[in-house]
């Protein structure tokens, strides 16, 4: 579940980190290397590996070259997209074991029940006792819903049993006439 989360989520915010990172933090990034380099040319924040000249003008179409901004832009990008996923994925999880925690209904989560019972103005033992009720009240209702399916699964498959004998004994008595 986590993976389809972070692949539904990830397509979803992609068009706007993208947009975040080429149209406002790029430009920012190239100028903040533009600064630590001292100089407002092209050659000081980008790597050349193979430069080509057009006038005496560097042409980036047709060089060969290391976009530092781009770079550390899709770090942080990537850094972004991380992050959200990680809030997403911790906030399912943290649903998830809540409910978890829940029998019937009941918290299993004896501190908060009792103190829940202690507000409506019970005393500890109280509290204690009427969770420990709720609780053995919660699980026997759930063993009991768990015996009917089952019962019911059972009466089901006795009823089918008995139908398939019935056609058995129906075409047993065909083929015997025939």
């Amino acid at each position: 579940m986590d993976m389809a989360v972070g692949v539904i989520v990830g397509g979803a915010f992609t068009a706007i980190i993208t947009a975040l990172s080429d149209h406002i933090l790029k430009p920012v990034i190239n100028w903040l290397l533009a600064l630590i380099f001292g100089k407002n040319s092209l050659t000081e924040i980008y790597t050349f590996l193979k430069p080509a000249y057009v006038d005496g003008q560097i042409d980036l179409a047709n060089s060969i070259y290391i976009d530092w901004g781009a770079f550390i832009n899709a770090i942080i990008n990537f850094l972004i997209i991380a992050f959200v996923l990680f809030c997403i994925v911790k906030g399912l999880n943290s649903l998830a074991n809540a409910r978890a925690n829940l029998v019937g209904g009941v918290a299993t989560d004896e501190r908060k029940a009792v103190a829940a019972y202690r507000r409506q103005g019970m005393t500890k033992a109280q509290a204690k006792a009427k969770y420990a009720e709720d609780v053995a009240k919660a699980e026997a209702e759930k063993a009991e819903q768990e015996r009917l399916e089952k019962e019911a699964e059972e009466a089901k498959a006795t009823a089918n049993t008995r139908l398939l004998e019935e056609i058995r004994d129906t075409l047993k008595a065909l083929s015997e006439k025939g």
